[in-house]
């Protein structure tokens, strides 16, 4: 079964035609409202340098799953 997502408002603007597999090697500034700056020190802090980089990390996946449960518990 295909997917659509409309994924413009969180992608700047150079990785709205990307395809999944490109997004998940782009560089973690190619999500909208992360800047160069923002990424960098993504980098130095957790060394993550692509988006794939970003969604497998652990501790933004404890993060998000601990914010899941939070907000099943309401």
């Amino acid at each position: 079964m295909p997917v659509i997502a409309d994924l413009d408002k969180v992608l700047d603007k150079a990785y709205e035609n990307a395809t999944l597999e490109e997004l998940i090697n782009a560089p973690v500034d190619a999500l909208a409202g992360v800047s160069e700056g923002d990424a960098g020190l993504l980098k130095q802090a957790f060394n993550i340098k692509t988006i794939g980089d970003l969604g497998r990390n652990k501790y933004f996946r404890a993060a998000a799953a601990l914010v899941a449960l939070a907000e099943q518990a309401r």
